[in-house]
């Protein structure tokens, strides 16, 4: 049946990250699930927007569901999967109701498992589709009722509840597509149909695939998040300087540090990762040293002009575009990872010469691993100063800049949450000079 594939991938990623699987990226588990199935790539794509739009709303849908099953929300991953995949196709994708109630039901009779259940799926869905209007009604508060509570208690701790309700209504909209262009950015925004930044970047209204937009081939810009970009800005690496990009991949800002004429050491664990780097690069016609190491056992007999430390953190910043994380990850995760991020920090610090600069950036929207581990790091090393970031430097935004002068950017900021297409992802990015 057409769209069979696509659904089932669907369902069995979303079935693994409710269940035991937490920690997996939705992308890896849709990978797991779709392996030796080779779907078409409108298939492929189905199955993630499925996937995806599972996660978005994954708080309003199993309240909606839980409302028209007599014994509640059902504690089989798999089952709950189909329900919530199925839903998620009738309130928020532009799927037929029918395709959507017949290709669940199926799913379900082709399951050992489930096979039995398939009358239950089978009256639920069509009930979400009479109930459609009156579901999307209830969609009220997403901070309360489509955020997980120790995410929407850690927001509202840290930025106040107006501005937590802003971060879960952004992320309800999705994330525009935003790229970095080597130069003439006005000139691409009429070519590319998008608009300018006050940033930098150019934001695209469109949804064509990248690779046959003009300019991809001749390697003109690249895809980056509009906050993503905004830590080499304010490292502003110059010409014939050493650089050095920890955990560089996927490679924005090792090309924004490239682009700059700079000398630029990519250096990252994963040698996949790297290869895609290099293609990127390739593709853009700019060259970097990459170094596939542990960036904590890099030698440090040759320190460098500037440092960009993009820490590995729990990434609660980019839940627009990947929604499944709000939904995976947990606070573990970020005790864990701050104390890795302070490890990285002090690496990166030894390998920044006297008068060097040093960038430290994560795409989380949590203290622990933003302004709290830069105080902690200050207060362990005199030879270091913070340098206040001023509005210029990122567009005129001063409420993109924390009372410490440190970048903290919102989902909710650049209109995100107004329904316009707006927001950026969540970054926190400090820039440290060391004395000398």
């Amino acid at each position: 049946m057409p769209g069979l594939a696509a659904r089932h991938v669907a369902q069995n990623a979303v079935a693994t990250l409710l269940g035991p699987a937490r920690g997996l990226a939705l992308e890896d588990a849709l990978g797991q699930s779709g392996r030796g199935l080779n779907l078409e790539p409108g298939d492929a794509a189905l199955a993630r927007a499925i996937a995806t739009a599972s996660f978005r709303r994954l708080g309003f849908l199993k309240a909606a569901l839980a409302e028209r099953l007599r014994d509640g929300l059902p504690q089989k991953p798999d089952l709950l999967a189909l329900l919530v995949t199925g839903s998620a196709q009738i309130l928020d994708l532009a799927v037929a109701d029918h395709a959507a109630v017949d290709l669940s039901v199926r799913l379900a009779k082709a399951d050992p498992q489930l096979t039995h259940l398939a009358p239950l799926v089978n009256a639920v869905l069509r009930r979400v589709a009479r109930e459609r209007d009156d579901i999307r009604a209830a969609e009220d508060d997403p901070l309360k009722r489509n955020t997980p509570d120790w995410l929407a208690q850690r927001w509202i701790a840290a930025y106040g509840e107006a501005a937590a309700k802003g971060i879960a209504a952004a992320h309800l909209e999705g994330a525009a597509l935003d790229v970095t262009v080597r130069e003439d950015a006005d000139a691409w925004a009429e070519k590319l149909g998008g608009r300018r930044l006050d940033l930098g970047s150019l934001r695209l209204e469109g949804r064509e695939a990248v690779a046959g937009l003009p300019g991809y081939d001749e390697g003109a810009w690249w895809v980056q998040d509009a906050a993503a970009a905004l830590p080499v800005r304010l490292l502003a690496p110059r010409p014939g300087e050493r650089v050095a990009d920890l955990c560089a991949a996927p490679g924005g800002k090792t090309a924004q540090v490239a682009a700059a004429g700079a000398r630029v050491t990519a250096v990252d664990r994963s040698a996949a990762r790297l290869e895609r780097l290099q293609r990127n690069l390739e593709r853009l016609k700019l060259s970097a040293e990459l170094v596939t190491a542990d960036a904590l056992e890099l030698p440090e007999d040759k320190p460098f002009d500037a440092v960009l430390l993009d820490a590995p953190c729990s990434a609660t910043g980019t839940i627009r575009r990947h929604p499944d994380i709000a939904w995976t990850k947990s606070e573990a995760d970020i005790v864990r990872l701050a104390g890795l991020q302070r490890r990285l920090l002090d690496k990166a610090a030894r390998l920044t010469a006297p008068g060097g600069r040093l960038v430290y950036c994560t795409c989380s929207l949590e203290p622990e691993e933003g302004s709290a581990r830069i105080a902690d790091f200050l207060a362990r090393n005199g030879d270091f100063e913070r340098v206040a970031i001023t509005a210029d430097q990122v567009g005129g935004h001063a409420e993109m800049i924390d009372h410490n002068g440190d970048l903290r950017t919102l989902p909710s900021h650049l209109g995100g949450g107004s329904g316009r297409g707006g927001g950026v992802d969540g970054f926190f990015g400090s820039l440290l000079r060391r004395r000398g």
